[in-house]
Protein backbone atom coordinates (compact mmCIF):
# COMPACT_ATOMS: atom_id res chain seq x y z
CA UNK A 1 0.00 0.00 0.00
CA UNK A 2 1.15 3.21 -1.23
CA UNK A 3 1.99 6.19 1.34
CA UNK A 4 -0.42 8.42 -0.18
CA UNK A 5 -2.78 5.69 0.47
CA UNK A 6 -2.62 6.11 3.57
CA UNK A 7 -3.35 9.59 3.76
CA UNK A 8 -6.24 8.94 1.74
CA UNK A 9 -7.79 6.54 3.72
CA UNK A 10 -6.90 8.33 6.95
CA UNK A 11 -8.77 11.76 5.50
CA UNK A 12 -11.37 9.25 4.22
CA UNK A 13 -12.02 8.37 8.12
CA UNK A 14 -11.93 11.31 9.39
CA UNK A 15 -14.02 12.68 7.13
CA UNK A 16 -17.13 10.17 7.42
CA UNK A 17 -16.39 10.46 11.42
CA UNK A 18 -16.52 14.02 11.25
CA UNK A 19 -19.83 13.96 9.42
CA UNK A 20 -21.34 11.71 11.81
CA UNK A 21 -20.68 14.12 14.62
CA UNK A 22 -22.30 17.29 12.64
CA UNK A 23 -25.55 14.76 12.29
CA UNK A 24 -25.76 14.74 15.53
CA UNK A 25 -26.57 17.84 15.97
CA UNK A 26 -29.73 17.62 14.11
CA UNK A 27 -31.24 15.35 17.11
CA UNK A 28 -30.20 17.42 19.50
CA UNK A 29 -34.43 17.87 20.93
CA UNK A 30 -36.29 17.68 23.31
CA UNK A 31 -35.25 13.81 24.33
CA UNK A 32 -31.67 15.21 24.70
CA UNK A 33 -33.12 17.73 27.43
CA UNK A 34 -35.36 14.90 28.95
CA UNK A 35 -32.53 13.02 29.26
CA UNK A 36 -30.24 15.90 30.63
CA UNK A 37 -32.80 16.86 33.28
CA UNK A 38 -33.27 12.87 34.12
CA UNK A 39 -29.46 12.90 35.18
CA UNK A 40 -29.88 16.39 36.97
CA UNK A 41 -32.59 15.12 39.19
CA UNK A 42 -31.08 11.72 40.07
CA UNK A 43 -30.28 11.70 43.48
CA UNK A 44 -27.90 8.07 43.28
CA UNK A 45 -25.05 7.43 40.84
CA UNK A 46 -25.55 7.07 37.11
CA UNK A 47 -24.93 3.53 36.19
CA UNK A 48 -23.54 3.81 32.48
CA UNK A 49 -23.58 0.56 30.34
CA UNK A 50 -22.82 -1.53 26.89
CA UNK A 51 -21.55 -4.12 25.88
CA UNK A 52 -18.17 -4.49 23.22
CA UNK A 53 -17.03 -1.46 21.38
CA UNK A 54 -20.12 0.58 23.24
CA UNK A 55 -18.64 -1.05 26.52
CA UNK A 56 -15.82 0.97 26.44
CA UNK A 57 -17.35 3.43 25.00
CA UNK A 58 -19.93 3.75 27.91
CA UNK A 59 -16.70 3.32 29.97
CA UNK A 60 -15.51 6.51 28.96
CA UNK A 61 -19.25 8.55 29.54
CA UNK A 62 -19.34 7.13 32.51
CA UNK A 63 -15.49 8.40 33.70
CA UNK A 64 -16.75 11.92 32.27
CA UNK A 65 -19.69 12.12 34.06
CA UNK A 66 -17.97 11.41 37.17
CA UNK A 67 -15.02 13.52 36.51
CA UNK A 68 -17.90 17.07 35.87
CA UNK A 69 -19.85 16.96 38.73
CA UNK A 70 -22.25 13.54 38.22
CA UNK A 71 -21.31 10.53 40.32
CA UNK A 72 -20.99 7.60 37.66
CA UNK A 73 -19.94 4.21 36.84
CA UNK A 74 -19.57 1.28 34.23
CA UNK A 75 -21.43 -1.85 34.60
CA UNK A 76 -20.41 -4.40 32.08
CA UNK A 77 -24.16 -5.90 30.97
CA UNK A 78 -23.19 -9.49 31.03
CA UNK A 79 -21.50 -9.68 34.47
CA UNK A 80 -24.77 -7.46 35.41
CA UNK A 81 -26.46 -10.96 34.97
CA UNK A 82 -24.06 -12.09 37.46
CA UNK A 83 -24.99 -10.31 40.24
CA UNK A 84 -23.77 -7.31 39.52
CA UNK A 85 -27.18 -5.78 39.31
CA UNK A 86 -26.58 -5.31 43.03
CA UNK A 87 -24.70 -2.73 42.86
CA UNK A 88 -27.54 -0.62 41.30
CA UNK A 89 -29.92 1.29 43.85
CA UNK A 90 -33.37 2.56 43.87
CA UNK A 91 -32.27 5.87 43.58
CA UNK A 92 -29.69 5.23 40.51
CA UNK A 93 -30.31 5.82 36.94
CA UNK A 94 -29.16 3.44 33.99
CA UNK A 95 -27.94 4.73 30.41
CA UNK A 96 -27.79 1.99 28.20
CA UNK A 97 -25.67 1.73 25.15
CA UNK A 98 -26.53 0.04 22.02
CA UNK A 99 -25.71 0.89 18.36
CA UNK A 100 -28.13 -1.19 17.33
CA UNK A 101 -30.77 -1.22 20.07
CA UNK A 102 -30.50 -4.98 20.00
CA UNK A 103 -27.40 -6.33 22.20
CA UNK A 104 -28.75 -9.57 23.53
CA UNK A 105 -26.51 -8.79 27.00
CA UNK A 106 -28.28 -5.00 27.62
CA UNK A 107 -32.00 -6.05 26.58
CA UNK A 108 -31.23 -9.31 29.05
CA UNK A 109 -31.26 -6.56 31.86
CA UNK A 110 -33.79 -3.99 31.32
CA UNK A 111 -36.56 -5.80 32.15
CA UNK A 112 -34.72 -5.90 35.94
CA UNK A 113 -34.20 -2.67 35.63
CA UNK A 114 -37.72 -1.27 34.65
CA UNK A 115 -39.22 -3.39 37.52
CA UNK A 116 -36.71 -1.70 40.04
CA UNK A 117 -38.25 1.38 38.82
CA UNK A 118 -34.99 2.77 37.95
CA UNK A 119 -35.04 5.47 35.01
CA UNK A 120 -33.79 4.11 31.76
CA UNK A 121 -31.79 6.47 29.21
CA UNK A 122 -31.38 4.65 25.82
CA UNK A 123 -28.90 5.53 23.12
CA UNK A 124 -28.70 3.80 20.08
CA UNK A 125 -28.77 5.01 16.33
CA UNK A 126 -32.58 2.68 15.74
CA UNK A 127 -35.12 4.70 17.04
CA UNK A 128 -37.14 1.08 16.38
CA UNK A 129 -35.16 -1.03 18.56
CA UNK A 130 -36.08 -2.71 21.70
CA UNK A 131 -33.57 -0.37 23.58
CA UNK A 132 -35.87 2.79 22.45
CA UNK A 133 -39.13 1.47 22.85
CA UNK A 134 -38.34 0.07 26.65
CA UNK A 135 -36.19 3.57 27.46
CA UNK A 136 -38.07 5.61 29.42
CA UNK A 137 -35.99 8.94 27.20
CA UNK A 138 -34.51 7.95 24.06
CA UNK A 139 -31.33 9.48 22.57
CA UNK A 140 -30.82 8.61 19.07
CA UNK A 141 -27.47 8.63 17.79
CA UNK A 142 -28.15 7.99 13.94
CA UNK A 143 -25.52 7.58 11.42
CA UNK A 144 -24.99 6.99 7.45
CA UNK A 145 -22.25 4.55 7.40
CA UNK A 146 -19.26 3.48 9.33
CA UNK A 147 -15.78 4.18 8.61
CA UNK A 148 -14.75 0.59 8.00
CA UNK A 149 -15.23 -0.16 4.07
CA UNK A 150 -16.85 -3.17 5.13
CA UNK A 151 -19.40 -0.97 7.12
CA UNK A 152 -18.60 -3.72 9.51
CA UNK A 153 -16.56 -2.14 12.38
CA UNK A 154 -17.87 -0.24 15.15
CA UNK A 155 -16.08 3.41 13.95
CA UNK A 156 -18.05 6.35 13.18
CA UNK A 157 -20.98 4.84 15.60
CA UNK A 158 -18.57 4.64 18.75
CA UNK A 159 -16.96 8.46 17.78
CA UNK A 160 -20.77 9.90 17.22
CA UNK A 161 -21.69 7.99 20.79
CA UNK A 162 -19.00 9.20 22.56
CA UNK A 163 -19.69 13.00 21.47
CA UNK A 164 -23.01 12.65 22.38
CA UNK A 165 -22.04 11.54 25.65
CA UNK A 166 -19.95 14.52 25.92
CA UNK A 167 -22.57 16.75 25.08
CA UNK A 168 -24.87 14.84 27.77
CA UNK A 169 -22.26 15.58 30.54
CA UNK A 170 -21.18 18.88 29.89
CA UNK A 171 -24.91 20.37 29.61
CA UNK A 172 -25.20 18.89 33.01
CA UNK A 173 -22.20 20.21 33.81
CA UNK A 174 -23.06 24.03 32.97
CA UNK A 175 -26.68 23.31 34.66
CA UNK A 176 -24.79 22.67 37.83
CA UNK A 177 -22.95 25.23 37.53
CA UNK A 178 -19.60 23.55 37.96
CA UNK A 179 -16.56 25.24 38.10
CA UNK A 180 -13.00 24.85 38.41
CA UNK A 181 -12.50 24.06 42.03
CA UNK A 182 -15.27 21.23 41.74
CA UNK A 183 -13.34 20.21 39.08
CA UNK A 184 -10.19 20.28 41.18
CA UNK A 185 -11.75 18.22 43.90
CA UNK A 186 -12.35 15.16 41.49
CA UNK A 187 -8.72 15.73 39.97
CA UNK A 188 -6.47 16.49 43.30
CA UNK A 189 -3.65 14.70 41.59
CA UNK A 190 -3.59 16.80 38.58
CA UNK A 191 -2.19 20.01 37.72
CA UNK A 192 -5.16 21.89 38.10
CA UNK A 193 -6.35 20.66 41.64
CA UNK A 194 -2.60 21.19 42.92
CA UNK A 195 -3.64 24.54 41.74
CA UNK A 196 -6.83 25.34 42.90
CA UNK A 197 -6.52 23.02 46.07
CA UNK A 198 -3.31 23.31 47.90
CA UNK A 199 -3.12 26.21 49.55
CA UNK A 200 0.15 28.11 51.67
CA UNK A 201 -0.44 26.37 55.11
CA UNK A 202 0.25 23.17 52.54
CA UNK A 203 3.36 23.83 51.38
CA UNK A 204 5.19 26.37 54.01
CA UNK A 205 7.58 25.91 56.40
CA UNK A 206 6.65 25.93 59.88
CA UNK A 207 7.95 26.60 63.72
CA UNK A 208 11.30 26.03 63.83
CA UNK A 209 12.20 25.68 60.55
CA UNK A 210 11.36 29.33 59.85
CA UNK A 211 14.38 31.26 59.57
CA UNK A 212 13.91 34.24 62.02
CA UNK A 213 16.66 36.22 63.72
CA UNK A 214 16.06 39.36 66.42
CA UNK A 215 16.30 42.88 65.58
CA UNK A 216 19.12 43.76 67.79
CA UNK A 217 21.46 40.92 66.04
CA UNK A 218 23.96 40.87 63.96
CA UNK A 219 24.52 40.16 60.49
CA UNK A 220 27.05 37.15 60.98
CA UNK A 221 23.96 36.18 62.92
CA UNK A 222 21.54 36.33 59.92
CA UNK A 223 23.84 34.77 57.93
CA UNK A 224 23.82 31.62 60.17
CA UNK A 225 20.15 31.56 60.12
CA UNK A 226 19.88 31.66 56.25
CA UNK A 227 22.47 29.02 55.97
CA UNK A 228 20.95 26.39 58.63
CA UNK A 229 17.17 26.92 57.46
CA UNK A 230 18.09 26.84 53.21
CA UNK A 231 15.64 28.98 52.12
CA UNK A 232 17.72 31.88 51.05
CA UNK A 233 16.40 34.65 53.39
CA UNK A 234 15.49 35.32 56.62
CA UNK A 235 12.73 37.16 58.66
CA UNK A 236 13.96 39.99 61.51
CA UNK A 237 11.63 40.31 63.89
CA UNK A 238 10.94 42.55 67.15
CA UNK A 239 10.84 41.97 70.72
CA UNK A 240 7.33 41.43 70.40
CA UNK A 241 7.82 38.82 67.50
CA UNK A 242 6.22 41.51 65.19
CA UNK A 243 7.58 40.97 61.78
CA UNK A 244 9.79 44.38 60.72
CA UNK A 245 12.18 43.16 57.83
CA UNK A 246 13.25 40.67 55.80
CA UNK A 247 17.07 40.01 54.32
CA UNK A 248 17.53 37.72 51.26
CA UNK A 249 20.69 36.28 49.41
CA UNK A 250 20.34 39.29 47.10
CA UNK A 251 20.33 41.63 50.28
CA UNK A 252 24.25 39.62 51.20
CA UNK A 253 25.31 40.37 47.67
CA UNK A 254 24.60 44.08 48.21
CA UNK A 255 25.83 43.66 51.46
CA UNK A 256 29.61 42.30 50.16
CA UNK A 257 29.88 45.14 47.60
CA UNK A 258 29.11 47.42 50.21
CA UNK A 259 31.63 46.62 52.57
CA UNK A 260 29.52 45.77 55.44
CA UNK A 261 30.72 44.02 58.36
CA UNK A 262 29.41 41.03 59.67
CA UNK A 263 28.85 42.93 63.15
CA UNK A 264 26.58 45.34 61.47
CA UNK A 265 23.42 45.32 62.99
CA UNK A 266 20.96 43.72 60.77
CA UNK A 267 17.87 45.95 61.22
CA UNK A 268 20.60 48.33 59.34
CA UNK A 269 20.46 46.30 56.35
CA UNK A 270 17.13 44.75 56.32
CA UNK A 271 14.54 45.52 53.77
CA UNK A 272 11.90 46.97 56.32
CA UNK A 273 8.60 46.15 55.77
CA UNK A 274 8.28 42.93 53.16
CA UNK A 275 5.81 41.39 51.02
CA UNK A 276 4.19 38.55 52.59
CA UNK A 277 1.09 36.59 52.37
CA UNK A 278 -1.01 35.10 54.84
CA UNK A 279 -1.52 31.16 55.49
CA UNK A 280 -5.06 31.15 53.87
CA UNK A 281 -4.41 32.13 50.23
CA UNK A 282 -4.19 29.45 47.15
CA UNK A 283 -0.45 28.42 46.17
CA UNK A 284 -1.22 29.64 43.07
CA UNK A 285 -2.14 32.65 43.98
CA UNK A 286 1.71 33.29 45.15
CA UNK A 287 3.32 31.95 42.64
CA UNK A 288 1.72 34.79 40.48
CA UNK A 289 2.23 37.29 43.78
CA UNK A 290 6.19 36.27 43.38
CA UNK A 291 6.49 36.23 39.37
CA UNK A 292 5.13 39.70 39.42
CA UNK A 293 7.49 41.09 42.58
CA UNK A 294 10.56 39.22 40.89
CA UNK A 295 11.19 37.60 44.48
CA UNK A 296 12.08 33.76 45.01
CA UNK A 297 11.21 33.99 48.77
CA UNK A 298 8.03 34.68 51.35
CA UNK A 299 7.24 35.29 54.47
CA UNK A 300 3.75 33.92 56.07
CA UNK A 301 1.66 36.14 58.32
CA UNK A 302 -1.19 35.58 60.42
CA UNK A 303 -2.37 38.43 62.57
CA UNK A 304 0.68 40.03 62.61
CA UNK A 305 2.61 37.41 63.23
CA UNK A 306 4.98 35.65 61.17
CA UNK A 307 3.87 31.36 61.02
CA UNK A 308 5.68 30.40 57.89
CA UNK A 309 7.91 30.55 55.05
CA UNK A 310 8.63 29.18 51.91
CA UNK A 311 10.45 29.85 48.34
CA UNK A 312 9.76 29.32 44.46
CA UNK A 313 11.27 25.66 45.24
CA UNK A 314 8.86 24.68 47.94
CA UNK A 315 5.99 26.00 44.85
CA UNK A 316 7.97 23.87 42.24
CA UNK A 317 8.53 20.59 44.72
CA UNK A 318 4.55 20.68 45.62
CA UNK A 319 3.49 21.10 41.53
CA UNK A 320 2.18 24.23 41.76
CA UNK A 321 4.49 25.59 39.35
Amino acid sequence: MKKTAFADSARQVLSIEAAAIELQLQHIGESFEQACQEILDCDGRVIVTGMGKSGHIANKIAATLASTGTPAFFVHPGEASHGDLGMITPKDLVLAISNSGETPEVLTILPIIKRMGVPLIGMASNPDSTLAHTADVFVKVPITQEACPMNLAPTASTTATLAMGDALAIAVLNARDFNESDFARSHPGGSLGRRLLLYVEDVMHKADEIPLVDATQKLADALVEMSSKGLGMTGIVGSDGELLGIYTDGDLRRSLAANHQLETPISELMTANPITVSSDLLAAEVVALMKDKTINSILVVDDGKVVGALNMQDLLRAGVL
